[in-house]
């Protein structure tokens, strides 16, 4: 009876012939999925990504089938399969397998995400207090190095530990092309580890800025002016910026070229291409991103040792970065003899436009009359560049490392 039950829901039957570990994973995994969902709704996380996140979650381990030959899997996706003839059968058959390998494994959907972000990214909030948001963006990127230097010391190759640093950066498309370019193996868990932990700093951020940053300062009014700078000559900088860093850095070059053909779409004022990229695009990119990204939680796959101390790694980057991020904006604070919010800091880490908002909402609850958007803004989109230049070093460099 209790046969005839599990052949008719294997989903429920699999639960009892895989290994105990893995079937109790596969039932937390599936509450986890439910809990990143309704999170994602209650928007106490990025809904944007945990919604779909979520839900993949769940169903990729509560759909698991014997499949032809008796092995146990799902018709989802199978992120291991590398033989040639194996991954043209798979891609007949999971419906989550051609995205995943024409455009996951190839950092497109990463480039297609920096298009989107491109055209957010308003050059004027730069030139505002440009040596500021460089500064903050530069402390923000700490990190990075410090995770890099402790993966190194915890068994990790150069490459491995690079690729888990760059989740300090807390920027998406960024992590997937770093892991992509510098450690092929942990591709799946460092992304899924990065974009869980990114919509965790939605959430824990604010709580460190308040506790780190006096009252006071996050009340602090600044002022500041936007140069009158014509649209071509932000257009012509953004040109060149994108050859100079293609000329330097010719290993983001993917990166680099979407980031800042989507500014150029922008100060070009090209809109019907800017309407695509930034909606169509963007919203396309972020769904399948969170949707695939959930499908590859499958409970096997993240049991593996090194997960437990990539996770150890990832919260450790995000900490850092955020410490960097506020010191910088304390740095700059006293530079600038009071006239700096140091909330502004934590934009620094490039999580864009997201640790922006996190630095309104805290300067706006400290006072209403604390309008610190524009240099936030700055300070994220200076953090998007130079995480996009240290990937870029990491990438060239690592391989120099013995």
């Amino acid at each position: 009876m209790l046969e005839t039950l599990f052949n008719i829901f294997p989903g429920i039957g699999t639960l009892f012939i895989q290994d105990p570990l893995i079937s109790f994973a596969r039932l937390a995994f599936i509450g986890l999925g439910f809990l990143l969902a309704y999170l994602g709704f209650k928007r106490t996380l990025e809904p944007l990504i945990m919604v779909p996140m979520g839900l993949g979650m769940m169903a990729v381990n509560a759909g698991v089938m014997i499949l032809e030959g008796g092995q146990v899997g799902t018709l989802v996706i199978s992120p291991l399969v590398s033989e040639t003839n194996a991954l043209m059968d798979i891609m007949q058959i999971n419906f989550l397998q051609p995205i995943y390998n024409f455009t996951f494994v190839n950092s497109l959907v990463a480039c297609m995400l920096f298009m989107g972000i491109g055209t957010m990214a308003d050059i004027s909030f730069i030139l505002a207090r440009p040596w500021a948001s460089i500064a903050v963006a530069v402390c923000a990127e700490l990190g990075t190095f410090v995770t890099l230097v402790i993966g190194y010391y915890c068994g990790l190759t150069p490459g491995e530990a690079a690729a888990v640093g760059t989740i300090g950066g807390a920027d998406g498309p960024m992590v997937l092309f770093g892991s992509l370019m510098m450690a092929k193996n942990l591709f799946v868990p460092i992304s899924i580890i990065a974009y869980l932990y990114l919509s965790l700093t939605y959430a824990g951020y604010p709580y460190l800025v308040r506790w780190l940053i006096k009252e006071e300062h996050r009340a602090i009014e600044v002022d500041y002016d936007f140069p009158d700078v014509t649209p071509q000559a932000k257009f012509i900088f953004t040109v060149v910026a994108a050859g100079l860093l293609c000329l330097l850095l010719p290993v983001a070059t993917p990166l680099i070229l979407s980031f800042f053909l989507g500014v150029a779409i922008k100060e070009a004022e090209i809109e019907p291409y800017q309407k695509f990229l930034e909606n169509t695009v963007t919203y396309a990119s972020t769904l399948l991103l969170g949707l695939v990204l959930g499908t590859l939680c499958e409970a096997g796959t993240l049991l593996d040792p090194q997960v437990a101390l990539l996770l150890i790694l990832g919260i450790t980057a995000l900490a850092v970065s955020a410490l960097g991020g506020i010191g910088g904006g304390y740095l700059v604070w006293k530079l600038s003899k009071g006239n700096y919010n140091p909330v502004i800091g934590i934009a620094g880490v490039s999580c864009m436009p997201s640790t922006a908002k996190i630095a309104q909402k805290e300067a706006f609850e400290a006072n209403p009359h604390a309008m610190i958007m524009p240099l936030a803004m700055g300070a994220s989109i200076c953090g998007v560049i130079v995480s996009a230049i240290a990937v870029g070093v990491f990438a060239s460099t690592i391989g120099l490392v013995n």
